[in-house]
């Protein structure tokens, strides 16, 4: 468990932050903006939940600890020196995922054409959560060309 005791540190006031194990990067490094959509999108979810209840908001919310884990995985590089013992997404993680999937599909009438954002307030913010989440897909997947990505944080996010 994280235990903050202050809300600031002082330790960005020059353009760089820490990754999960120290390593200090400027805050616009890609891996930096790869976990921060993550969180932006985990945010817009936080949004989406004012408007849920029941087994829906039971299952963004197991949805938002994944992304949490998706974010420290990200932050953590696959082939650091500090690597072990690392928050990583699994397999399991993705598979999840599916199954929340393929149990919300099986409800639906069969799809003709696109769904236009909007609905309900769910729906709205659902739809943007989604635009943010293709957003950090990219990001991680041009991270993942220059420099070694879990696999699985790929698997998850395309989900």
């Amino acid at each position: 468990m994280v235990k903050l005791t202050r809300i600031y540190t002082r330790g960005g006031d020059k353009g760089m932050t820490s990754l999960g194990r120290g390593e200090r990067v400027a805050k616009h490094d890609p891996r930096v903006e790869a976990y921060g959509t993550v969180d932006e999108a985990n945010a817009t979810i936080g949004i989406a939940r004012l408007h849920t209840s029941g087994p829906a908001d039971e299952m963004l919310g197991r949805i938002q600890n994944d992304l949490f884990d998706l974010g420290a995985d990200l932050c953590t590089r696959e082939d650091g020196a500090k690597r072990e013992g690392a928050l990583r997404v699994t397999a399991t993680h993705v598979e999840r995922l599916e199954g929340e999937i393929d149990r919300l599909n099986a409800e639906l009438t069969e799809l003709t054409s696109f769904v236009l954002p909007g609905g309900t307030a769910a729906a709205a913010h659902l739809h943007l959560a989604r635009t943010v989440v293709r957003r950090a897909e990219r990001l991680i997947t041009e991270l993942a060309e220059k420099e070694p990505v879990n696999e699985a944080c790929i698997q998850y996010v395309n989900r």
